[in-house]
């Protein structure tokens, strides 16, 4: 998702952003209640709704003047296209679905709640709006996998990892058409990241590559035990 960048203030792990970690630990809680004590179906879906309905609004949140900019406003991030992914997941169940949340979510989402690009702060509108899209789609994934009891495999790991290649090629070959830098797949992003450790472009690509595929497979591996798949 691209960085809202009106200028009021925001300070990462300031008095806001802290508050926000709070009541992210309470969703989580939360959904897994939910679903372990009701799995409802309408439940899943109302959740589907609510994630979609965030997805439009801040999309055309960035997309009205004067925040409307080719270089970062278009939903090309691997987050924009979580939150859509998301909802179908609550709406259908299906698994591949649920494996693009789970690796997703649980990875570039929890990222963006770590180590937020974002200067707006509490009550700007792209404040509520940037929080709500990351948090509701990491409380999606953790629903769909602790709370409802979904598992990702072998196979939902190879297919995520496709997709997400096939992405970030995609996005590569934009970015070179826009000047834009959507991925960061281009060059570094202007604010200070963990890119910074990894060396110039293109070479922080492979260990961020490598890291990323290390993580989805320790996030998979304890799933495909034969003791967790009996249980």
């Amino acid at each position: 998702m691209g960085s809202l960048s009106i200028d009021h203030g925001f300070t990462a792990y300031g008095t806001s952003h802290w508050v926000v970690l709070v009541l992210f630990a309470v969703g989580v809680a939360a959904v897994v209640a939910i679903g372990r004590r009701r799995p409802s179906r309408r439940f899943s879906r109302w959740f589907a709704g609510v994630v979609l309905v965030l997805e439009v609004a801040i999309h055309a949140y960035l997309m009205l003047p004067p925040r409307w900019d080719v270089q970062h406003s278009l939903p090309l991030q691997l987050s924009d296209l979580a939150g859509p992914v998301a909802a179908y997941a609550l709406w259908s169940q299906r698994r591949w679905a649920f494996a693009l949340t789970y690796y997703w979510g649980l990875t570039l989402s929890v990222q963006a709640l770590v180590t937020p690009v974002l200067r707006v702060d509490f009550p700007d509108l792209g404040f509520l709006l940037f929080w709500a899209t990351h948090l509701f789609v990491v409380w999606a994934a953790v629903y769909l996998t602790w709370g409802l009891g979904l598992r990702p495999d072998w196979r939902g790991y190879r297919l995520a990892v496709l997709i997400t290649v096939v992405w970030a090629a995609a996005v590569f070959v934009l970015n070179l058409a826009l000047g834009s830098n959507y991925g960061y797949v281009n060059r570094k992003p202007p604010t200070g990241s963990v890119l910074d450790l990894l060396g110039d472009w293109p070479w922080y690509l492979v260990p961020e590559s490598a890291a990323v595929l290390l993580v989805w497979a320790l996030m998979t591996w304890p799933w495909t035990r034969r003791g967790s798949r009996r249980s």
